[in-house]
C-alpha cells in the first residue's frame, strides 16, 4: 500500500481539523411553548433559542419582523460568564445592559429523578426564585448550554422549565441547523446602560404615561396664577390643563397617580382630581372656573344654603371625580419635627385604578384639575400622571359615564358653599336621564365626612342610604380603621395624652395621606328615560362655629 505522501497528509490534517472546528460550533435551534394551568398561551410568539457550544441566543420566533414593542432577547455567553440583555423600547430606541454575576450566584440543586424529553434523557433540577418553585428538567445529550430563560444554562439543555407546577415552558422541536441556517449569535447592540435603568426603561415602555402636572404648587397666593400650560383658579388652590388623550382600547387598565409634598401647610386637606369633558351645547364646571361661581347652577333644597354647581342637569354637567385623596400633616416640609424611631417619609404617593373612565377619555381633549383645600400661601406641592396599560379585560362598565352629583367645593378659597345640604333631615335629590337601557349599571361612589370635633361627622360612623327611583339599593357606612398605619406620613400630626396622634383616629372613610376608595353599588337594569336619586345622610348638629358637612361624588357607569 503506498503511504500518502507528506504534502496529502498536511491537507488531510487541516481538512479533518475544519470539520472538528465546525462540528465543535455546530449551531441548534430550540422552540419552546408555553402553558399555564394546562392551557396553551402566547401561542403566535413562541421562545426560540439558538446555541452553539460558547453562545446561546434566546429569543422568539419572528423577533426581528415583529412590531409590538418592547422586545427583548438575550445573549448568554458562556466563556465570560455574562447575561447580555438587549431591548427594543420601540422603533428607534435599543438599549443593552451586561450581567456578569447572576449566572455564578444560581443555586441549583441535581436530583436523581429522570424523565425522557423528545428522546433525550433528562435529569430534574430545582431552585427557587422569590417564593417560587422552580423545576428545570435538562440534558447533557446535546453539545450546547441553552434553555428558554437563563436560569439552569449552566446545567446542559434545558428541555422544560416549570414554575409552581402551573406554568410550564417544554422544548417541541430541536432542530441541527445546516450551516446556511446560521444566524449571529452576538447581536448586542443599543445604548449600554446599568441594569436597574434597563428595567425601568423596558417596564416604562409596556405602557404610555401622559404628565399632567409636574411639582405644582397649589396654594392660596395671589402670586400662584396660571401660565402657558397650566390654569390657576380660586386663588392658586386650585390647577386646571387640557390633555390630549391618544386611543386608548377597550379593557385597558388606566391609572391615576398623584405625589405630594406639604410646602408650608402643615395639616390634613381635602384633595380631589376631577375631570371636565367638552360639554358640546351643555355647560360644565368650566364656566365656574373660568367665570365665577356665581354662573354655575344652583342646587336648593330648602336648607339655609344653595349650592353651586354640585348636581348635574339637562343643561350642566358636574365635575367628574377621578380621585379623593387627603394630605397627611405636614410630609417633607415638617420632617424637622423629630420623635424617637420615627423616620417621615419625603412625600406621598397616592395611586389609583380608574380604567372605568378610559373610553370616555379614548381620543379627546379633557382638562383635568385638582384641588387642595388650604389657606397656606406655601400650600402644597403635587406630581401627576395618567398611565394607560394594555389589556383586555374590564373590570367595570365603561360604556356609559354620567357624572350625576359631586358635593366637594373645590372652589372653595373662590366662595363655593360648604355642602352642609343635608342639615335637618334634608336629602340630596336629583333626576337624571337616559338615551338607552342599560343591561348593567353601577355608582361610582366617594363620600368622606368633614367637620366637628369629638361628635362631628369626621370621627362619627353614619349611615347613608341611597335610593334610585324612590327604592333603596344600599346601605352603608363608609369608615376608615387603619389610620394608624400612615403614622410616618404624618410628621406634624398633634400627639394626645392618651399615648395616640390625631392622624392615628379612624375617621369617616378617610385618613391623613391616603386615597379614599369608591364603592361600586350595584343598580342592576335601567330603563331608558327619566329616573331619580336619591341620598340620604343623618348629618351632625351644628356645635357653635362648628359644623359637619360631606363630600359626596356619584357618578354612573354601565353599559
Amino acid at each position: 500500500m503506498q503511504k500518502p505522501s507528506f504534502m496529502k497528509s498536511i491537507l488531510l490534517f487541516l481538512l479533518l481539523a475544519a470539520q472538528a472546528a465546525v462540528s465543535q460550533n455546530q449551531q441548534y435551534k430550540i422552540t419552546y411553548t408555553e402553558k399555564y394551568n394546562g392551557k396553551p398561551i402566547n401561542e403566535t410568539q413562541n421562545t426560540v433559542v439558538y446555541a452553539d457550544r460558547n453562545t446561546a441566543l434566546i429569543t422568539h420566533n419572528g423577533f426581528a419582523a415583529a412590531a409590538v414593542y418592547p422586545k427583548q432577547q438575550l445573549v448568554v455567553n458562556h466563556e465570560k460568564g455574562t447575561i447580555a440583555t438587549q431591548a427594543f423600547l420601540d422603533s428607534s430606541r435599543i438599549i443593552s445592559s451586561i450581567d456578569s454575576t447572576s449566572i455564578k450566584k444560581q443555586n441549583i440543586l441535581i436530583t436523581d429523578e429522570t424523565d425522557h424529553i423528545l428522546g433525550y434523557k433528562v435529569r430534574k433540577a430545582t431552585t427557587s426564585i422569590n417564593s417560587n418553585t422552580i423545576h428545570l428538567w435538562f440534558t447533557t445529550e446535546l453539545p450546547v448550554k441553552a434553555a428558554p430563560n437563563s436560569l439552569g444554562i449552566t446545567l446542559g439543555t434545558v428541555l422544560r422549565y416549570t414554575r409552581n407546577n402551573d406554568y410550564v415552558m417544554e422544548a417541541q422541536a430541536v432542530e441541527k441547523l445546516r450551516k446556511k441556517e446560521y444566524i449571529s449569535l452576538n447581536t448586542l447592540q443599543g445604548s449600554a446602560v446599568d441594569a436597574l435603568t434597563y428595567q425601568d426603561m423596558l417596564m416604562k415602555a409596556r405602557f404610555t404615561t401622559i404628565p399632567v402636572f409636574r411639582n405644582e404648587v397649589i396654594s392660596f397666593n395671589e402670586a400662584n396664577v396660571s401660565n402657558d400650560s397650566v390654569f390657576k383658579f380660586a386663588n392658586g388652590t386650585v390647577a386646571l390643563r387640557k390633555i390630549t388623550f391618544p386611543k386608548i382600547a377597550k379593557g385597558s387598565q388606566v391609572f391615576l397617580d398623584v405625589r405630594e409634598q406639604a410646602n408650608g401647610d402643615a395639616y390634613d386637606r381635602t384633595g380631589s382630581v376631577f375631570a371636565i369633558l367638552p360639554g358640546d351645547n351643555r355647560s360644565t364646571f368650566l364656566t365656574g372656573l373660568t367665570n365665577g361661581i356665581a354662573t354655575l347652577p344652583v342646587y336648593d333644597n330648602g336648607t339655609s344654603k344653595k349650592y353651586q354647581g354640585i348636581v348635574s342637569t339637562d343643561i350642566y354637567d358636574a365635575p367628574l371625580e377621578l380621585m379623593r385623596f387627603f394630605t397627611p400633616f405636614g410630609v417633607y416640609h415638617f420632617n424637622h419635627i423629630k420623635l424617637k424611631n420615627k423616620e417621615w417619609r419625603d412625600w406621598v404617593d397616592y395611586r389609583q385604578d380608574i380604567s372605568e373612565f378610559g373610553q370616555l377619555f379614548s381620543e379627546k381633549e379633557v382638562y383635568i384639575g385638582i384641588f387642595i383645600g388650604n389657606y397656606d400661601k406655601g400650600g402644597h406641592k403635587v406630581s401627576t400622571n395618567i398611565t394607560i396599560h394594555p389589556n383586555d379585560t374590564s373590570l367595570f362598565p365603561d360604556k356609559t359615564v354620567k357624572p350625576l352629583f359631586n358635593t366637594t367645593n373645590v372652589m372653595e378659597m373662590a366662595g363655593q358653599e360648604y355642602p352642609i345640604l343635608f342639615e335637618d333631615a334634608k336629602t340630596l335629590k336629583l333626576s337624571f336621564q337616559l338615551d338607552t337601557d342599560l343591561d348593567q349599571a353601577y355608582l361610582r361612589y366617594i363620600a368622606t365626612g368633614h367637620g366637628g370635633w369629638e361628635n362631628g361627622d369626621e370621627f362619627v360612623p353614619k349611615e347613608h342610604e341611597i335610593y334610585i327611583d324612590g327604592v333603596l339599593v344600599q346601605k352603608l357606612i363608609p369608615w376608615r380603621t387603619d389610620c394608624g398605619s400612615y403614622r410616618l406620613d404624618n410628621p406634624a400630626s398633634g400627639n394626645f395624652s392618651n399615648g395616640l396622634s390625631s392622624s392615628d383616629l379612624s375617621r369617616a372613610n378617610w385618613c391623613p395621606g391616603t386615597v379614599t376608595n369608591p364603592f361600586y353599588i350595584p343598580l342592576s337594569k335601567l330603563k331608558k328615560g327619566a329616573h331619580t336619586l336619591e341620598l340620604k345622610i343623618p348629618q351632625g348638629l351644628r356645635e357653635g362655629n362648628s359644623f359637619s358637612y360631606w363630600n359626596v361624588s356619584g357618578v354612573l357607569i354601565g353599559k
